[in-house]
């Protein structure tokens, strides 16, 4: 069963979004959007409004952090899940206090993305009650 949810994964690296896409169509999720930089998530963000967005850390134009502070002034309801290598752990606290749903540490693992989607649909589930 394919799970309803329309998910935009936002990172300067082609091969990560790769990845990242390929990880999600095997939780069943299949309406998946992308882009590469902070500016175009906040653009799509408002065009689209995603459940949900994986936003890299470090990127040009505008980094995961501008980026996360826009799309929550935007639409508090938007999960948004940092994604980040090592290194940046003072940002993660910072994306946390900007209401960063959670974050996942790159390389991206399907368990740590199953694992959030499994969290999203069951407060979903739960809320739908």
């Amino acid at each position: 069963m394919e799970i309803n949810l329309k998910v935009l994964i936002c990172d300067d690296s082609i091969l990560i979004r790769k990845k990242l896409k390929s990880t999600l169509e095997k939780c069943r999720i299949t309406n998946i959007l992308e882009g590469e930089n902070g500016q175009q998530a906040i653009d799509i963000v408002k065009s689209e409004k995603p459940d949900l967005v994986f936003l890299d850390i470090v990127m040009p134009d505008k980094d995961g952090i501008e980026a996360l502070t826009e799309i929550k002034e935007f639409d508090p309801s938007i999960k948004v899940v940092m994604a980040s290598s090592a290194g940046t752990q003072s940002h993660l606290k910072k994306a946390i206090e900007l209401g960063a749903y959670d974050f996942i540490q790159k390389p991206v693992t399907l368990e740590a993305v199953a694992n959030i989607i499994d969290k999203i649909v069951k407060e979903g589930m739960e809320g739908s009650l």
